[in-house]
C-alpha cells in the first residue's frame, strides 16, 4: 500500500511539472529564421524589427504583448532600390546574403526610428514615422554603410550611432537623423573583441547600445576560435569612456541582441543562435542587474523554459496559409509573405482569377535562382509542411511551376512543360548545382504539390510529394539535405514560383498555400 502512495505521489508530482512547463514559455522563443531583433518596448506593448535582406517587402516589424507571441504588423519598405541589378535578378546578377542588414528601432518623442545599411548599395538608410503599424515612412539616406550600428538619443539631446567590427566607431547624427556630423566620429573601443581573449575568428559586431539608470551599455557579439558565439558588454559612465568590458554569455552559441524589460520591472535579453537550415532563431534570457552590470541567463547557462506566457504557436503571426481569396478591402498579399528579391509586380495576380495566385512569364531564364517573382514565407522548425494545388493548363513549352525549398541548395517540385508535354519534375541543387532527380508523365492540367522538412536535432531534411487527387500523396525524388549557406545567409523559404526558360507569355495558377507544424 506504500509503494502504491509513493508511486500515485511521483506521477501527481510529474503531471504537475510538466503542466507547469506547459503553461510557460519555452527556448527558442521563435523557431524560425529571425535573426537580429531590436526590440523596444512602447507601455504594455513590444515591437521587434529583424534582417530578411534580399527578400521583400523588408525589414519585417512584428509585434507582441508578451515578448512571446509576435505578429506580422509592417515592413520598413516595399523595394531597397528600384534600378539595381543584383536587387532585381537583372543581367544575371543577383543579391543573396545581402540586401538590408542588421536594423536599430527606436521611439523617440513620439517618432518611431527604423535604419538598417545594405553592403548592396553602400549606404545607410533611416525610415521614421508616427504610426509604427500603418504609416507612412519617411525615408532618410546616408551615403555610408555603417556596419551593424546602434543609435541612442541620449538624455542631453544628442544622438549617437555606434558601428563597426571589432574596433568600434562613434558618429553623432543631426537631431532629427537627416545626416551625420563627420566631425564627431571617432574612436569608441579599440578592441571590443578583447574581453573574449586574442585568439578571435569573429570580431566583435552586432552592436546594440542602451542608457540604463545613468549607465551606458553596449551589447556585441564575437566568435573566439575553436569556441561559440559569444555575448560581448561594454559599459561606461559616460559615452566617451572608459569602457570595461566582459563577456556577457557563452551557452549553446546563443548571442547578438540586446536588452528589454517588462512593464512590472523585469529584464530580458533578447538573442539568436544559429541552427542549421532553418536559420537563426531568437533565445530570450533572463536578466538580473549586480553591481551595474546585465547578468545573463541562470547561472551563465540559457534556460529551456521562462516565467512568461506559453507560445501559441507561428501561424498564423508569422507564417500562414493563404486561399488567395480577396475581398475589395483587403491586400493584395498578407505580411506573411515576401518575394525573392524585387518583384515585377506586372507579372502576378490575386484578382485576375478569383480565388489564384497567377505568376505570369515575360523573360527567358536560365536558372531557378535567377528566377523573377518567386514568392516565399520562413519554413519553421521542429517540422513544418506546405502544400498548393497548381493549374498548368496555359503554360508554355519551356516553362517550369511549382514549389520549392528556397536556399543556396535548394530543392523542388514543378510542372514542366517539355516537347510540348507535362512533367513533374523534381530537383535539387547539391552545392549550388541545379539537378533533375526524377520525373513523371503528367496527364491532366491540375496538381498538388507538397514540402516536408524536418529541423529536428538539426536533421536539416526536405521532401517533395505529388498527388493526382489531393488524398494520395506519392514521394518523388530523394530526401534533399537543407544546409544553412553563408551565400543566401537566410534560413529555408517555402517558395512558389513559375519561370520561363523557352518561351514568354505563359502563366500558372496556384489555388492556395496551406502551412502546417507537422510532416
Amino acid at each position: 500500500m506504500k509503494n502504491k502512495i509513493i508511486f500515485i505521489f511521483c506521477i501527481l508530482v510529474a503531471q504537475t511539472i510538466v503542466f507547469a512547463q506547459d503553461n510557460k514559455a519555452k527556448n527558442p522563443l521563435i523557431y524560425a529564421d529571425v535573426p537580429d531583433m531590436s526590440i523596444i518596448r512602447v507601455d504594455d506593448t513590444y515591437y521587434m524589427s529583424s534582417t530578411t535582406m534580399h527578400v521583400n517587402p523588408g525589414v519585417p516589424i512584428m509585434k507582441s504583448t508578451d515578448l512571446v507571441n509576435w505578429k506580422l504588423v509592417n515592413y520598413a519598405y516595399e523595394t531597397l532600390e528600384d534600378d539595381n541589378d543584383r536587387l532585381n535578378l537583372d543581367n544575371g546578377k543577383n543579391d543573396y546574403g545581402r540586401g538590408s542588414w542588421a536594423s536599430c528601432l527606436r521611439l523617440h518623442n513620439g517618432i518611431y526610428y527604423l535604419s538598417t545599411f545594405s553592403g548592396t548599395t553602400g549606404r545607410t538608410y533611416i525610415y521614421s514615422t508616427k504610426n509604427i503599424e500603418k504609416g507612412p515612412w519617411k525615408k532618410v539616406v546616408l551615403n555610408h554603410s555603417y556596419h551593424d550600428h546602434s543609435i541612442l538619443f541620449d538624455d542631453d539631446g544628442k544622438v549617437y550611432m555606434v558601428w563597426g567590427a571589432g574596433k568600434l566607431e562613434i558618429i553623432e547624427l543631426n537631431k532629427d537623423l537627416s545626416g551625420v556630423k563627420e566631425e564627431t566620429k571617432r574612436v569608441l573601443i579599440e578592441n571590443a573583441s578583447a574581453p573574449a581573449g586574442n585568439n578571435i575568428m569573429l570580431s566583435s559586431e552586432g552592436s546594440q547600445l542602451f542608457k540604463v539608470n545613468g549607465k551606458y551599455y553596449l551589447f556585441n557579439i564575437n566568435w573566439p576560435r575553436g569556441g561559440m558565439r559569444t555575448v560581448i558588454i561594454h559599459r561606461a559612465d559616460n559615452i566617451n569612456g572608459p569602457w570595461e568590458g566582459k563577456v556577457g554569455l557563452q551557452d549553446q552559441g546563443v548571442a547578438q541582441g540586446g536588452l528589454i524589460d517588462t512593464p512590472d520591472g523585469r529584464w530580458f535579453s533578447y538573442l539568436f543562435r544559429d541552427a542549421g537550415g532553418v536559420g537563426r532563431i531568437p533565445y530570450l534570457v533572463p536578466v538580473k542587474w549586480e553591481n551595474g552590470w546585465p547578468i545573463l541567463g541562470e547561472n551563465g547557462k540559457v534556460p529551456e523554459y521562462l516565467d512568461l506566457p506559453p507560445s501559441k504557436g507561428l501561424i498564423p503571426g508569422i507564417v500562414n496559409s493563404d486561399e488567395f481569396t480577396r475581398k475589395k478591402s483587403d491586400a493584395a498579399l498578407p505580411l506573411v509573405w515576401q518575394w525573392n528579391h524585387n518583384p515585377n509586380n506586372s507579372l502576378w495576380s490575386v484578382r485576375e482569377r478569383k480565388g489564384y495566385l497567377r505568376l505570369k512569364t515575360a523573360r527567358i531564364d536560365s536558372s531557378f535562382v535567377q528566377a523573377k517573382n518567386t514568392l516565399t514565407q520562413r519554413t519553421f522548425g521542429p517540422e513544418s509542411s506546405a502544400a498548393t494545388l497548381v493549374e498548368v493548363s496555359k503554360m508554355k513549352e519551356g516553362d517550369i511551376a511549382g514549389l520549392c525549398l528556397l536556399q543556396k541548395e535548394y530543392g523542388l517540385i514543378a510542372v514542366k512543360i517539355e516537347n510540348g508535354a507535362k512533367k513533374i519534375v523534381m530537383m535539387d541543387a547539391v552545392k549550388g548545382i541545379p539537378k533533375e532527380v526524377a520525373s513523371v508523365a503528367l496527364n491532366q492540367d491540375k496538381v498538388y504539390f507538397k514540402a516536408e522538412c524536418d529541423f529536428k536535432n538539426k536533421a536539416d531534411k526536405g521532401k517533395f510529394y505529388y498527388s493526382l487527387d489531393g488524398k494520395n500523396w506519392i514521394g518523388i525524388g530523394n530526401a534533399i539535405n537543407m544546409p544553412y549557406s553563408i551565400p543566401h545567409f537566410m534560413g529555408y523559404r517555402f517558395g512558389l514560383f513559375n519561370y520561363a526558360t523557352k518561351n514568354v507569355g505563359g502563366y500558372a495558377d496556384f489555388d492556395y498555400f496551406h502551412i502546417d507544424d507537422k510532416i
